[in-house]
């Protein structure tokens, strides 16, 4: 591999982007590999806000409900039908169990795939990390480093959908570089543009960037491994 190959490789599996095929090919490779195990430690370092943007989620509220339908049939095995065997009691249960055990998987993985984008600077150096959720429509950037901002300037990020005419402001980024928000006129979808913009104080006045964009970056799924 080239650096920028291994560069790339690196931050793709740091980011969980690559099947698990090819992670388990990355892992294998990297215990012979030091460069790439080097550039992988270091994609960690430099992704490290990712953590503080993985907030907890319960499961849905409905799920336990869900489950316990599923196990209604047992119920009225028990106590409609003493007579059946004990044996045939106890198979209808474990069915009815794993049933439950398989709807609970399938209800929890049915949730749509996380939507992420690193926005680089000129020089291709990660910037920001961008996390969306499909599901409820939270947009989550966090910065990957310090990043000078002009005086009497303030950063203004966007979102463009595909289709879509003119991006829509999502607010302005806070000096720590960390927004999260939720805009009920979008909603985050693969292919969708993140923008970061230079804007003068309060923001664009006109509704639209008017400053040179900074940074930008394009939605895509992050495939799980």
């Amino acid at each position: 591999m080239t650096p920028d190959e291994r560069e790339e490789l690196a931050a793709e599996y740091v980011l969980g982007t690559l099947t698990a095929a090819e992670a388990r090919r990355v892992e294998a490779a990297m215990r012979e590999d030091a460069a790439l195990a080097a550039a992988i430690t270091a994609w960690e370092a430099r992704l490290a806000p990712l953590t503080a943007l993985a907030t907890p989620e319960a499961p849905p509220p409905d799920l336990w409900r869900r489950i316990e339908a599923s196990l209604a049939p047992v119920r009225a095995i028990r106590t409609q039908r003493p007579a059946r065997p004990h044996w045939f009691t106890r198979v209808w249960a474990l069915g009815a169990t794993a049933a439950a055990a398989v709807l609970a998987v399938v209800i929890i993985t049915r949730e749509p795939a996380p939507l992420m984008t690193v926005l680089l600077t000129s020089t291709d150096a990660p910037a920001f990390l961008v996390e969306a959720n499909a599901r409820d429509g939270e947009i989550r950037l966090a910065a990957l480093g310090a990043q000078a901002v002009p005086e009497g300037r303030v950063r203004e990020l966007w979102a463009l959908p595909q289709g879509a005419t003119a991006p829509t402001s999502l607010g302005l980024i806070p000096a720590d570089g960390r927004i999260s928000v939720r805009n009920t006129a979008i909603r985050p979808e693969p292919g969708m543009l993140i923008e970061i913009t230079l804007e003068p104080p309060g923001g664009s006045p006109i509704g639209r960037p008017t400053g040179p964009v900074l940074f930008i970056g394009r939605l895509l799924p992050a495939r799980g491994t």
